[in-house]
């Protein structure tokens, strides 16, 4: 099991931070360099509680999909997204947001299993948590760009 841990400070409320988070236009958006985009479920907009989206991106040079459902939401304080299926074991991503001084500090906590017993461990530690690390800060920052000049 793997897990990345981010923490991103915000100067804007917590409110635009948080719908900026679920946006699927937003994600596509950040997700440029690995061209993903959402091809079924909510497409565009905000996704909500039970919504699901499927991506198709290219990752590692092979285009990969992944549908995530919305299984848990309070508006504005957090939100997790599930993977229903694609190439990981399992795959949970818990959003938290917490607003402090005007600032909204963005909790990412992702937690995933990868496949194929100790060769997907090995793929994990050599590429695979460094990948979805900076894919991860990648979003995170164009989404504090979008939010600060909101």
């Amino acid at each position: 099991m793997a897990i990345i841990n981010l923490n991103t400070r915000i100067n804007a409320p917590k409110q635009i931070v948080f719908d900026l988070a679920r946006n699927i236009d937003v994600h596509q958006n950040s997700a440029s360099k690995t061209n993903e985009k959402a091809i079924a479920g909510t497409t565009s907009g905000l996704i909500n509680l039970n919504e699901f989206v499927t991506w198709k991106g290219k990752h590692f040079g092979l285009y990969l999909t992944h549908t995530s459902r919305i299984t848990k939401m309070e508006l504005y304080d957090f939100f997790v997204d599930e993977m229903e299926s694609g190439n990981f074991r399992s795959f949970i991503h818990e959003h938290s947001f917490i607003e402090m001084n005007g600032e909204t500090i963005m909790i990412d906590n992702l937690v995933y299993k990868t496949p194929f017993g100790v060769f997907g461990k090995l793929f994990d530690k050599l590429f695979l948590k460094k990948h979805m690390t900076n894919f991860l800060i990648n979003r995170n920052q164009i989404l504090k760009a979008v939010a600060e000049n909101h």
